[in-house]
């Protein structure tokens, strides 16, 4: 049994210390998605309600998903509660932690990745809610298919259509001012993402 499995088993039986270190190891992830969901003023609230909620239920969890996929569920349950509760999709600024690789361009290329960037983050705002979720945790939390669907509680087809869905979406979005791969921001064609699947 390794290290992280035998918290969870003593946080079930209520060890607050391990549930503590189980928190500890998880908090920045489970920050990040927070902050994608809902933004910077809400990210601490989802997290801590997040966090709760495992607490809650972790006697109930059977290790059928691994528990940082289990973790990203909750928060993505939390964020969505939030935004629910909020009545409104994030604002661009909502967005700014959004983190696009830098390698150091000139002075014309770093105000055109800004100008793309900016145009990026104002395009994952427009999005509904059901197509940023994923779009952020396939390409943010890099979590594969099999763990998105896990996260959402639904099948791994619907993760896939609505990946598509998504990119389509974005790709309109972004039609008229430039191209994501210019911010080094690159959503796989629906080619890559065929050669990836098992």
């Amino acid at each position: 049994m390794n290290n992280e499995q035998e918290l969870i088993r003593r946080a079930q039986r209520g060890d607050g210390e391990a549930f503590r270190q189980l928190v500890e190891a998880y908090q920045t992830q489970v920050y990040r998605l927070a902050l994608r969901m809902c933004g910077e003023s809400a990210a601490d609230d989802v997290t801590q309600e997040a966090f709760l909620a495992a607490w809650r239920a972790l006697p109930d969890f059977r290790g059928d998903c691994r528990f940082s996929t289990w973790l990203y569920r909750l928060t993505t349950n939390a964020g969505i509660d939030w935004l629910r509760r909020e009545k409104r999709y994030r604002s661009t600024d909502d967005v700014t932690e959004l983190e696009l690789p830098d390698d150091a361009p000139s002075l014309q290329e770093q105000a055109e990745q800004s100008e793309t960037q900016s145009a990026v983050r104002r395009a994952l705002s427009r999005l509904s809610e059901e197509h940023r979720q994923v779009l952020l945790l396939r390409y943010m939390q890099e979590l594969d298919y099999g763990e998105i669907a896990a996260a959402l509680d639904v099948s791994e087809g619907t993760v896939k259509s609505r990946i598509n869905r998504a990119k389509g979406r974005l790709r309109e979005l972004l039609a008229p001012g430039g191209n994501l791969s210019a911010a080094g921001f690159v959503l796989p064609s629906e080619n890559n993402e065929r050669r990836e699947q098992p």
